[in-house]
């Protein structure tokens, strides 16, 4: 799993991921857990945060971590001044 940036855009966070399967994995996550997550182009999530950015923020970067771990991709999600990056581990 790769999801590339998670950054807040208005009234919603905007996710990329690098893969199609990488998308639909977390959208269907974000969804299950009550988020009001939706597909936008091939690779990205619209999820609306009202007027609680950072709360869903860190709700959403829970999910990309949790995703991530339970696949067992060797990526790590840092968070950085309300962007979120998945990457790989530091040496």
């Amino acid at each position: 799993m790769n999801i590339a940036i998670i950054e807040t855009v208005d009234d919603h966070l905007e996710v990329e991921a690098a893969r199609i399967p990488d998308r639909n994995r977390l959208l269907a996550e974000l969804r299950e857990a009550g988020l009001d997550a939706h597909p936008v182009d091939e690779v990205g999530i619209e999820v609306r945060v009202g007027d609680d950015a950072e709360q869903v923020g860190d709700e959403v970067f829970a999910h990309v971590e949790a995703v991530t771990m339970r696949i067992g991709a060797s990526f790590v999600p840092i968070k950085h001044e309300g962007v979120i990056y998945v990457r790989p581990p530091l040496s």
